[in-house]
């Protein structure tokens, strides 16, 4: 890292702090690179931070199971030596290439200089779809999503919605909550059977072809709410949280005018995981080729792809395949 004329360099910047993008970070770090990772939201982990951080993951290597949050913490720590830069909670709005590199200018109008970037960017900015009912009661006794389980101990819970989300939160909050109910419009559900099954054995209360019309509070917090099923009446349930799990929108943002090849909110990558722009690559959910299956453990292999092609790009002379980590002194 250095810094001159109003910019700081590193060897990498890379655009996204989720699981790809820390495990990047690492890589950068064990291949000698000085790195900044930057993310528009206020905390590492991306999506697992912010939409699943006490959900267990299945699909990680070496892990029969590990909680979302504890995934990151150790990722973080894996990164820790090699001392990255976090711009957290700051937007990268400009790319622009220069002599030997490339500048990336941030919201606010920090200009970061690099040798190369690594767009690990997920999904892009998510926005959850509202809840017409719930509006004004978001951080008032509704929530998208459910950073810390026991903060809703001995709480009567409502999950609005009918995919996966919806149900983890619910099988997730069954052993804390004091009840839990499950609302959706429909009378079929998108999420897995598997976990439909679930909370059905557990005898979580689920009511179909209904809908959240009210929230009603009762000295300024929120006590009830009410649900209205198709060819019923009214009915009111206790409701100390709502957790509407209706999904998400989501969008590159000023990734997609960075004059990359994309399609479907995913960037077009070569095998060496860089994009047709030069000195610019990406991994992750982000990054698309033929046959692509988006999982963690696939981010992760591309992330070190993308670095150790990264490392070669900036010092030719650089070994692409720099030996096994379990050789280093």
């Amino acid at each position: 890292m250095s810094e001159s004329a109003g910019e700081t360099s590193y060897d990498l910047v890379i655009i996204g702090a989720g699981p790809t993008g820390l495990f990047a970070a690492y890589y950068a770090g064990f291949r000698g690179l000085s790195m900044a990772v930057v993310d528009s939201l206020p905390e590492a982990g991306g999506q697992v931070t912010a939409m699943y951080p006490e959900k267990m993951i299945y699909d990680v290597g070496g892990f029969a199971e590990v909680r979302g949050r504890d995934l990151v913490q150790g990722l973080l720590d894996q990164a820790a030596p090699w001392k990255p830069a976090y711009l957290l909670g700051r937007k990268a709005e400009k790319l622009e290439s220069v002599e030997d590199g490339i500048t990336i200018t941030l919201d606010g109008g920090q200009v970061l200089r690099a040798g190369a970037v690594l767009i690990t960017a997920g999904i892009g900015e998510f926005t959850p779809r509202p809840l017409p009912a719930g509006d004004g009661w978001l951080g008032r006794g509704m929530v998208h999503f459910v950073p810390a389980l026991q903060a809703h101990a001995g709480q009567h819970v409502v999950v609005v919605g009918g995919g996966d989300s919806a149900f983890d939160w619910v099988l997730a909050l069954h052993p804390v909550a004091a009840s839990v109910t499950l609302v959706h419009r429909r009378a079929k559900f998108r999420a897995a059977e598997s976990i439909v099954r679930q909370a059905r054995d557990l005898g979580v209360r689920i009511v179909t072809d209904a809908e959240v019309t009210r929230f009603l509070d009762r000295d300024g917090a929120l006590a009830e709410v009410e649900v209205q099923a198709k060819g019923a009446e009214p009915e009111l349930l206790r409701a100390d949280t709502v957790v509407a799990a209706l999904g998400f929108t989501a969008d590159l943002g000023p990734i997609e005018s960075w004059g990359l090849q994309i399609d479907h909110r995913a960037i077009a990558v070569d095998p060496t995981m860089a994009t047709p722009r030069e000195r610019v690559y990406a991994a992750g959910d982000v990054a698309a080729y033929p046959g692509k299956v988006k999982l963690i453990a696939t981010g992760f292999g591309e992330a070190a792809t993308a670095v150790n092609n990264i490392a070669v790009a900036l010092n030719p002379d650089a070994h692409l395949f720099p030996g096994h980590s379990s050789n280093a002194e």
